[in-house]
């Protein structure tokens, strides 16, 4: 089973290109999915949560306002490194946890691991491949205004980002998503022909 990992920035397209992965066969494991089940309501990383950063970031379901818990830490590194000890460590102990276990399925041939800070927490060594996506600065900030963040939000919680270079750097494969989702689908499947003729010829 070859484990590929995707990450970016924000508004890069990352969880596209894995999208993209996904449609041509493999297993996708969304890490900002999982992060959404540790803190459900109760669970050990919503209690941390809440004692870290008080009941106001909550909504009325208890559920965590992620907008405003959001604004909150991306306007301090270390609320944001602090949010980031609680729930990272759990995340990626669920992703391990689906790995060992998609392992035993023989019939799966890839997964892909949509991992936003796969880079920077250090965690390249759960994946086999490293893809990072890039796009140009101002084309990320639009996607995000686009989404309803507003322009200062948007450009606070870019410079709060890795720079794209230094993840492209480490990168095994770039996907360059600056043109438009049909080239990137081109890039994606070429890569996919690719990797899948590397792991053959490693394992015969």
């Amino acid at each position: 089973m070859l484990v590929i990992g995707v990450t970016g920035g924000l508004g890069t397209g990352k969880s596209t290109v894995a999208r993209m992965f996904g449609e041509l066969g493999a297993v996708v494991i969304d890490a900002d999915a999982i992060a959404h089940e540790v803190m459900e309501p109760k669970r050990l990383a919503w209690r941390e949560v809440v004692r870290a950063f008080g009941k106001e970031i909550l909504n009325e379901d208890e559920t965590i306002n992620r907008k405003r818990l959001g604004e909150r830490v991306f306007r301090d590194p270390e609320a944001r490194r602090q949010l980031e000890a609680i729930v990272h460590p759990q995340v990626l102990r669920r992703i391990k946890q689906r790995l060992h276990r998609l392992k035993r399925h023989r019939r799966i041939r890839v997964v892909v691991v949509d991992v936003p800070l796969l880079v920077e927490t250090g965690s390249q060594s759960l994946v086999e491949a490293v893809v990072v996506v890039t796009t140009p600065p101002d084309v990320q900030r639009q996607r995000l205004i686009g989404r309803g963040m507003s322009e200062a939000d948007a450009a606070t919680r870019l410079r709060a980002q890795w720079d794209l270079a230094a993840k492209a750097a480490v990168a095994d494969y770039v996907v360059d998503n600056a043109d438009g989702v049909e080239q990137t689908r081109r890039q994606v499947i070429q890569l996919w022909k690719r990797l899948l003729e590397t792991k053959r010829r490693r394992h015969g």
